[in-house]
């Protein structure tokens, strides 16, 4: 099996080189394209190199393993196979029993030798019996979209009320009355019919408190009260906007969440 190519994402050097020493030993022909050292340096790279695998840390600076694949699966070109993702980790055994049910393999710090083997045997056959590239990046959204729920935190107390300070004021706002929470780097823009807040909260520490059957994720840095969406339209290349009841923005729905508008 010639020309695979490989991206490593480990904030550890020693062991992004334990890594790519054991892979090479055991797969001779595999082509290390890259190591990167942070989340957003892997997402960086995978997208210019569009390696076929991509063996990504769960814990690393900047994004997560699963906020990269997350990143990786939204800008991924059009048309274009998706990498193979192996995490290496070091989460509980429940974590690891729902990354095997969805076919994303693992890898436990610090790397076995033989489970390191297996796990090549197992890429070597999915290489081998890819499918189509359309029916490829289905399975692989579909796959991604279940570990993401799967690995989900435990809810928190739902939200009823968001509190968005102003210099010495806090406005206290409801959380019926949002209709978009929007990523800013540290912050989330709350964006109801009449005002615009700024809130000093990742959106990936917001979700957990949000009704995830009120608030859809629509990309990974956009959630939409699902009650305020009046349409959705799909443009030539399948790509999903939505417009909204109370705001004059059209939303874009990245891939990875474009299955929720579908006709019924």
């Amino acid at each position: 099996m010639n020309d695979i190519t490989a991206l490593i994402a480990e904030d550890e050097p020693l062991l992004a080189e334990g890594l790519r020493a054991e892979l090479l030993r055991l797969w001779p022909a595999l082509q290390i394209v890259a190591i990167a050292g942070d989340g957003h340096g892997a997402v960086e790279q995978a997208l210019a190199l569009r390696p076929d695998l991509c063996f990504l840390d769960i814990r690393m600076p900047g994004l997560s393993g699963l906020e990269a694949a997350q990143a990786l699966a939204e800008d991924w070109p059009e048309g274009v196979r998706l990498p193979l993702l192996v995490f290496v980790t070091a989460y509980d055994q429940y974590a690891l029993q729902a990354f095997e049910a969805q076919a994303v393999d693992y890898l436990l710090k610090p790397v076995d030798g033989e489970r390191l083997a297996a796990c090549v045997l197992r890429l070597q056959k999915q290489l081998a019996g890819r499918q189509d590239a359309a029916a490829e990046i289905e399975t692989g959204l579909a796959r991604l979209r279940a570990l993401l729920g799967g690995a989900a935190p435990p809810a928190s107390p739902r939200l009823q009320v968001i509190q968005a300070q102003v210099g010495s004021t806090v406005h206290l706002v409801p959380v019926d009355e949002v209709i978009v929470f929007e990523a800013a780097d540290k912050y989330v823009r709350v964006l109801t019919a009449e005002r615009e807040h700024l809130i000093r909260m990742p959106l990936r520490e917001l979700l957990p408190q949000l009704d995830p059957e009120r608030f859809w994720q629509v990309h990974r840095g956009t959630v939409v009260q699902a009650r305020c969406i009046s349409s959705a339209r799909r443009d030539e290349s399948g790509k999903a906007f939505l417009t909204l009841r109370g705001r004059d923005e059209t939303i874009t729905v990245s891939r990875l969440y474009a299955h929720r508008f579908k006709g019924m």
